[in-house]
C-alpha cells in the first residue's frame, strides 16, 4: 500500500518570507519583553488609568512576550506561541489607543508615531498569524485507485 499524498515541503520547512517575518516577530517581542523589565516605568506610564495593578501587568505581559518569542522559534510550539502573541497584542491595544488619544501625556513621543504605531500593530497581527501557521494541505501525487482496478 503506497501513500497517496506527498508534502510539497516538510511540515517544519519555512519559506524565506516566513523566516524573515518570524525573525521580526521574535525581535519585536523578545526585545519588548526585556524592555518591560529594563524600562518598566515607561510601560507603567502608558497604561490606561482604568486598569489596576499597572506594574504587575507590565511584568506579566513582559514574561509572556519573552515566552511567546521563544515559543515561535520551535516548530512544536510555534502555532500555540503565535496564538498567544496574537492575543497578547490585542490585549495591549488599550495602552496604544490611550497613548494615541492622549498625546499630551506623552510629549516625548511624536504624535505621528502614535498613529503609525496603530497601523504597525495591525501589520504585526497579520505577520504573527501568517508566520506561525503550519501548512496542513497535502497535494495528491497519485490519484486513489478504485477497488476494481486493484484486481
Amino acid at each position: 500500500m503506497s501513500d497517496n499524498t506527498t508534502n510539497t515541503t516538510s511540515s517544519n520547512e519555512l519559506s524565506t518570507g516566513k523566516k524573515i517575518t518570524l525573525g521580526i516577530v521574535f525581535i519585536w517581542f523578545f526585545g519588548g519583553g526585556v524592555g518591560h523589565f529594563v524600562n518598566s516605568a515607561f510601560f507603567v506610564n502608558i497604561m490606561p488609568p482604568y486598569l489596576p495593578y499597572h506594574l504587575e501587568i507590565v511584568y506579566i505581559s513582559g514574561v509572556f512576550e519573552i515566552l511567546g518569542a521563544l515559543g515561535i522559534l520551535l516548530f512544536a510550539t510555534r502555532q500555540w506561541a503565535g496564538n498567544g502573541l496574537f492575543l497578547l497584542t490585542l490585549a495591549v491595544t488599550p495602552a496604544n489607543i490611550h497613548m494615541w488619544m492622549h498625546p499630551e501625556l506623552f510629549p516625548e513621543v511624536p504624535e505621528a508615531f502614535l498613529s503609525v504605531r496603530l497601523v504597525v500593530q495591525v501589520i504585526l497581527l497579520i505577520g504573527i498569524w501568517w508566520s506561525t501557521r503550519t501548512p496542513s494541505q497535502k497535494i495528491a501525487s497519485n490519484p486513489p485507485q478504485s477497488p476494481s482496478s486493484l484486481a
